[in-house]
């Protein structure tokens, strides 16, 4: 039986709690895209969202830098809806680390104690839900910039 951790639960463990991580820098911009590519989104979607001045190559060297300006940082985390201490503190070795450690075919006493608080059908359903609203949000944006050039 294979228990999944959600980002949620993996990002509220304090990461210094890990000793071997905790002199480790955290890459900003790969942060940036993980969290992009668990969402989906491409990075022509995302430089539009950012604005008029962003392109997929902007988002590309964006993607690459190891610390982002604190502004710029809020900006995309509004747009990936995602906490800007997501994207400051997310370690996927040490989500990694913890997974497996925490989760093993010997912690049987943790998995008969498990108690699932949420219907995942539920869950599946509302990110069906907010893909499509996203997809919507999407297409009147491009029929908006394509309404604009005529």
């Amino acid at each position: 039986m294979a228990i999944l951790a959600t980002f949620k639960d993996i990002l509220s463990i304090p990461l210094n709690h890990y000793l071997y991580h905790m002199d480790k820098k955290i890459h900003q911009g790969h942060n940036i895209k993980r969290f992009r590519d668990m969402l989906g989104m491409k990075q022509d979607t995302l430089a539009t969202e950012l604005g008029t001045d962003w392109n997929q190559k902007k988002v590309s060297l964006l993607e690459s830098k190891e610390e982002i300006d604190q502004d710029l940082l809020d900006q995309v985390a509004r747009v990936l809806k995602v906490p800007v201490e997501a994207i400051k503190n997310f370690d996927e070795e040490a989500a990694i680390s913890i997974v497996a450690n925490t989760f093993s075919q010997e912690s049987s006493a943790y998995i008969e104690n498990y108690k699932c608080t949420f219907n995942p059908i539920d869950k599946v359903v509302e990110l069906y839900e907010r893909m499509i609203k996203e997809k919507d949000e999407k297409i009147a944006l491009l029929e908006r910039l394509l309404s604009d050039k005529k």
